[in-house]
C-alpha cells in the first residue's frame, strides 16, 4: 500500500512539473538551439535542376566481383570517376572557448564531373571539374560555366609523402610503406599541394570504405574568408562507395598552431560531401575543356613533381603580383582555350609561375 501511495506521489510531482513544449525545429547536434539561429550559411545563387541516376553504375558492378584485394581497391578508388551533384554539409559539433556558441552551419552544392586521368595498378589519378548551370531571377537558366576543380592522387603502398606543417609549408616525409596502404594527395584547382593522407580500403558486405589516418592541411575556402581564430584543419577521412556515387565524411578538428608550435584547439566539425550521380544537365564541357587545357596542365603537374623531388621543405606565397597562383593559371589556361597551345611557351609558363610562389619554408614546422 505504501508503494502505491509513492508512486502516486511520484506521478503527481512529475505532472506538476509539466511544461509546455516549445516546438523549435531540430538542428542536428544542437536540439536545444533555435532553428533561426543555425540556418546554414553558403552559396546564394540558384542552380538548375538535376536528374538522378539511379541504375546501379558499371563501376559498381564491377567492385562487386571476385578479385585480389589490391584490384578491388584500385576498383573502388575508379568507382568515383562519373558525373555527380555534389553536396558540400559542414556543422560544428563542439567548441573550447568560454561561453561559446556554435557558428552556423556550411550548406553548398553543384554539379561536378570527375575524370580519370591515368589508371594503372599501383597509380590512380582523378581530376575534379564543376560545370555549373544557373537560373536568373526570372528563372532563365545560363551557362555552363566550366572551372577546374581539385584532383586527388592515389598510390599504393607510397613511402614518399608531401605532408602540410602549417604556415603555407610543406616537408617530406619518408616512411616506411604499409602493406596494403594506399595514399591520397589531393591538390588544389592550381595543382598545388593541400593534403596528402595514407589509408586502407576495406571491402566487407558489399560496402567499401577507406579511412584515412590523422592528417593536416590549410583552411578551406570555406572557412579562411570568416575564421582568423585557427590556421590548421586537422582529422580523418572516409570515403564510402555507393550503388549510384560515393559519400566523403571528414572528422575535423581546428587547430590554432602559434609560432613556437604551440597547440590550440578551437572548435571541431563534422562534414559530409555527398557525390549523387546524374544524367541531367551534361557535364560534357568538362571534358572538352580538359582536352583543350589538359596539356599545359600536364606541365604544370611536372613541375610540381620536380618541386617534390628537389625540396625537403616548402612555402608557398599567398600573392605574386597581386594575384594568387590560380589567377596565373587560370588566366593562361583560359588564353589556350581560345587560342590554342604552344608547348614550349606553355612549359615555360607553367615552370616561371611556380617557382615565382615558392619560398624556403620559413617559419615554424610545427609538429604532425
Amino acid at each position: 500500500m505504501k508503494f502505491a501511495v509513492l508512486a502516486l506521489v511520484l506521478i503527481g510531482s512529475l505532472f506538476a512539473e509539466e511544461r509546455p513544449v516549445v516546438v523549435r525545429g531540430h538542428v542536428f547536434a544542437w536540439p536545444f538551439l533555435e532553428a533561426k539561429e543555425m540556418k546554414p550559411r553558403g552559396g546564394s545563387t540558384q542552380g538548375a535542376e538535376v536528374t538522378l541516376d539511379q541504375a546501379r553504375s558499371d563501376h559498381w558492378k564491377k567492385l562487386q566481383e571476385e578479385v585480389s584485394k589490391k584490384e578491388k581497391d584500385r576498383r573502388a578508388i575508379v568507382a568515383m570517376a562519373g558525373d555527380y551533384r555534389v553536396s558540400f554539409d559542414f556543422l560544428e559539433t563542439l567548441g573550447f572557448s568560454e561561453n561559446y556558441t556554435p557558428p552556423k552551419p556550411y550548406f553548398s552544392w553543384g554539379t561536378e564531373s570527375v575524370e580519370v586521368l591515368h589508371d594503372s595498378p599501383d597509380f590512380v589519378s582523378l581530376q575534379h571539374t564543376l560545370v555549373m548551370y544557373f537560373k536568373d531571377k526570372d528563372g532563365k537558366e545560363m551557362g555552363p560555366m566550366v572551372m577546374k576543380h581539385w584532383r586527388q592522387d592515389w598510390r599504393f603502398e607510397d613511402g614518399d609523402l608531401h605532408v602540410y606543417v602549417g604556415d603555407q609549408t610543406w616537408e617530406r616525409r619518408l616512411v616506411k610503406a604499409t602493406p596494403g596502404f594506399w595514399t591520397q594527395a589531393v591538390y588544389q584547382v592550381d595543382d598545388s599541394p593541400r593534403y596528402e593522407a595514407m589509408g586502407r580500403w576495406k571491402h566487407e558486405g558489399g560496402m567499401s570504405v577507406w579511412q584515412s589516418d590523422d592528417c593536416w592541411r590549410p583552411l578551406p575556402r570555406r572557412e579562411f574568408s570568416v575564421r582568423d581564430d585557427y590556421n590548421i584543419l586537422a582529422g580523418r577521412h572516409e570515403i564510402t562507395i555507393t550503388g549510384t556515387g560515393w559519400v566523403h565524411v571528414q572528422n575535423n578538428q581546428k587547430l590554432r598552431l602559434d609560432e613556437g608550435g604551440n597547440k590550440k584547439y578551437v572548435g571541431q566539425e563534422l562534414g559530409v560531401n555527398r557525390y549523387e550521380r546524374i544524367s541531367a544537365p551534361s557535364l560534357s564541357k568538362a571534358s572538352e575543356t580538359l582536352k583543350k587545357t589538359g596539356d599545359y596542365w600536364a606541365e604544370v603537374r611536372e613541375m610540381w613533381a620536380e618541386v617534390y623531388q628537389k625540396n625537403e621543405r616548402f612555402s608557398l606565397k599567398s600573392k605574386v603580383d597581386d594575384k594568387k597562383l590560380y589567377q596565373h593559371h587560370f588566366a593562361y589556361a583560359a588564353e589556350i582555350e581560345q587560342e590554342g597551345y604552344d608547348p614550349e611557351a606553355g612549359r615555360k609558363h607553367a615552370r616561371e609561375t611556380i617557382l615565382k610562389f615558392l619560398g624556403g619554408g620559413a617559419g615554424s614546422p610545427g609538429k604532425y
